[in-house]
């Protein structure tokens, strides 16, 4: 059973929290961890789907904001598209597909950031998709734009990576 992690990352926290979730994940069977801008279109043979990015705006990013993102840094940002265009573009996703959403987002209360997982969820859904897990979210610092993981996100995103491949297991997938 082949396991995708796609993420979107513009400074680098989604990717860290990507690259925890495949850490849990590393023994339920062959992991690539992916940047958005380099994930195939189809998803023939992919046993698990796992898909995250940034909270912008409430949202999954827009072109808007990830430009937006590039202007507050004199670096260039790790992803240059977005997981909601890469949903919407993908060719071959094999029905009932085994998936899980992830964000990353301040930690405040979901009503005040939003949460891009949500959104991945249900495009996830609409593919026809069965998520293993409910979507998830891990929290970044605030003291500067690219602060980074908070201390312990990096654990707790490899511990759900072992609960998903525990989840996978219990069904059979």
């Amino acid at each position: 059973m082949r396991i995708l992690v796609i993420f979107e990352s513009m400074f680098g926290a989604t990717e860290k929290a990507a690259e925890a979730i495949g850490r849990g994940l590393a023994g339920a069977g062959p992991l690539e961890v992916v940047n958005v801008d380099k994930a195939p279109r189809d998803l023939t043979g992919v046993g698990l789907l796992v898909v995250g990015g940034p909270t912008h705006a409430h949202a999954m990013s827009r072109a808007s904001t990830r430009k937006s993102a590039k202007g507050q840094v004199a670096y260039p940002t790790r992803s240059q598209t977005g997981i909601r265009e890469w949903l919407d573009a993908l060719d071959t996703v094999p029905a009932g597909s085994a998936a899980a959403a992830f964000d990353t987002r301040i930690d405040k209360p979901r009503v005040f950031t939003g949460a891009a997982s949500l959104g991945v969820a249900k495009r996830l859904r609409r593919r026809g998709c069965r998520l293993v897990l409910p979507a998830e979210s891990f929290f970044v610092g605030t003291g500067t734009i690219d602060a980074g993981l908070e201390p312990g996100e990096a654990e707790r995103a490899e511990a759900w990576g072992a609960a998903l491949g525990a989840a996978l297991a219990r069904a059979g997938t």
